[in-house]
């Protein structure tokens, strides 16, 4: 586990994880996404397939990567929001505690169940 979370330990690498949160993407694509460049992006995959969160696969001249677990994006996703930093491709609301008149009470619980 601690390795996982030493892997995750740069923001770049985190951002990577999100941004292949939602499907599989090249090293040109995330470079564009991310405003980073390919060395860059390329040596944060390589760590991160290293450490068994990417996978990737070829498709002709180009290398797809994927998350190998896509739960860890939405793990990591809510780890963040409950630390309170923003990630661009959540939605808040995902997460946020419900507001005091969403709360039942328990009294309207009751109720409801007794009806």
């Amino acid at each position: 586990m601690a390795e996982l979370f030493k892997a995750l330990g740069h923001p770049d690498r985190v951002r990577l994880v999100e941004e292949l949160s939602d499907s599989e993407k090249d090293v040109n694509t995330l470079c564009e996404s991310l405003g980073v460049r390919q060395a860059r992006i390329s040596q944060h995959l390589a760590v991160l397939r290293a450490n068994h969160v990417v996978e990737d696969r070829k498709e002709g001249r180009h290398v797809l990567y994927r998350l190998a677990t896509p739960a860890l994006a939405a793990w990591l996703l809510l780890g963040g929001v409950a630390l309170g930093e923003s990630a661009p491709n959540v939605r808040q609301s995902q997460f946020e505690e419900p507001r005091a008149a969403e709360i039942e009470t328990e009294e309207e619980s009751e109720k409801r169940h007794k009806a």
